[in-house]
């Protein structure tokens, strides 16, 4: 909500105050039109009061005058009928114009006259009850009730005739409410419009906001991944220039303890020999320190050859790459006392390719010999589908792949020169159910001589 006002500063308020104005002047307009309704209600109650007054007035009479020629009682019915509900229209219309100063100033004078004009008519029936017959005659015929029934008429017509003028001012009052209620319904209308139009126009610019935000999170991203890219191509290049230049170091080092050292140590040999050879008979002591010197010596060469193979293995260039693979697991399981099954055929791969191979399967059981406490291990290694499978398998601990191990360089190296020669590396493992390292390199074509 706290963000919708900050978007939209204007037309929110705005749109919150045609609905306030609107529901204003509804509920306005509802109860003026609901007093003014009550109000005709109670004139028609009124016009409806005063003609009654006027016609039981007529009913009275024609009661009496039946009365009068016939002598026959049914005829008070209309009569004692007539004077109830004068009694009854007084009462309302009195309650109905107690706050009008005119208009009971005429009630007033109403009610004079047909007080006047009822105690007449009693009068001529009680004159007419004692056999007086001429005297009832007499003020029946007299102008004297004429002349306040004319009164009564021109009373009630001008009550109704205020009456008539109240019902057109109540028309005209709802009229001009429902007027005033329709302008103000269009008004906010268009009010409800203009705010729904700053919105839209408030969200287009904040989408379009949006948008370029969007694009531009999208160009650095896009920048941020070439970025990456490359980086992640000059390590690779980096690791492998790495792993080269460590390759070609140990090689650099084997041949020149293979040709220097090994020389040297050879010569020291021969030399002993020649003197052992000159002293023999004459001095068993020295005798017995030249054998323990050539004994060193051969010790010391053996030494250097064991240095020489794991820097650069020459069983790899004489031999080839699967008797290496087997001298490799041999002294492997001879050192650990860890069974090693070799399914190895013979394959094509370049000399560089073959070097990756024979370091994988030389980390891989170092990492065995470390961590996974295995009783065996596999080792394959065979031709498939144009591409040479390599498959290093034990029994021991495992780990859970998800987690990080503290020290994984040995496999990030070991992955990083496998896809350098464009091959794949995946490896799988489980707590208690052991590990197994699977690459796929391309095999070499053999182009013929």
């Amino acid at each position: 909500m706290r963000n919708v006002l900050k978007r939209n500063p204007i037309a929110f308020p705005l749109a919150c105050l045609a609905v306030a104005a609107m529901v204003g002047v509804s509920e306005a307009s509802y109860w003026r039109s609901v007093n003014t309704l009550n109000s005709l209600a109670d004139v028609g109650a009124a016009r409806t009061s005063v003609q009654k007054l006027a016609q039981s007035m007529l009913d009275a009479e024609s009661g009496q005058r039946g009365y009068l020629l016939t002598n026959r009682k049914e005829y008070l019915l209309p009569y004692d009928k007539a004077l109830k509900t004068i009694s009854e229209s007084f009462q309302f219309l009195d309650t109905y114009y107690s706050k009008d100063l005119s208009s009971t100033v005429i009630l007033g004078k109403l009610h004079t006259l047909i007080d006047a004009k009822v105690s007449e008519l009693s009068e001529t029936l009680r004159l007419y009850d004692e056999g007086k017959l001429e005297a009832a005659t007499q003020l029946v015929l007299s102008d004297i009730g004429k002349e306040k029934m004319e009164a009564v008429r021109q009373l009630t017509a001008e009550l109704i005739v205020r009456e008539t003028a109240n019902v057109s001012t109540g028309r005209h009052d709802i009229y001009e409410t429902l007027w005033l209620s329709r302008i103000g319904v269009t008004v906010l209308s268009g009010l409800s419009l203009l705010a729904l139009f700053l919105y839209l126009r408030q969200s287009s610019a904040l989408e379009r906001q949006r948008e370029e935000q969007r694009r531009l999170v999208q160009i650095e991203r896009d920048r941020l991944e070439l970025e990456v890219s490359q980086r992640t191509a000059q390590l690779t290049e980096l690791a492998d220039h790495l792993q080269t230049a460590r390759e070609d170091e140990r090689h650099r080092l084997a041949r020149n303890l293979h040709d220097e050292l090994g020389a040297l140590l050879t010569s020291a040999k021969l030399d002993a020999a020649r003197i052992r050879s000159r002293l023999a008979g004459t001095a068993p002591e020295a005798l017995e320190r030249l054998a323990h010197l050539v004994d060193t010596l051969n010790s010391s060469i053996a030494l250097g050859r064991r240095i020489i193979e794991d820097l650069r293995p020459s069983t790899l260039s004489n031999l080839g790459l699967v008797a290496t693979l087997e001298i490799l697991a041999r002294d492997f399981s001879t050192n650990s006392g860890i069974a090693a099954h070799c399914d190895l055929q013979p394959v094509q791969l370049q000399s560089d390719a073959e070097l990756v191979v024979y370091r994988l399967v030389q980390e891989s059981i170092t990492n065995i010999t470390k961590y996974a406490r295995a009783k065996n291990v596999w080792i394959s290694l065979k031709p498939h589908d144009g591409m040479v499978e390599i498959m290093v398998r034990d029994d021991g601990v495992g780990f859970d792949t998800s987690v990080q191990p503290r020290s994984a360089y040995g496999l990030v190296g070991m992955r990083y020169r496998v896809e350098a020669e464009g091959g794949t590396m995946s490896l799988t493992s489980a707590p208690a159910q052991g590990t197994q390292i699977r690459v796929t390199l391309p095999e070499s074509v053999q182009v013929p001589a």
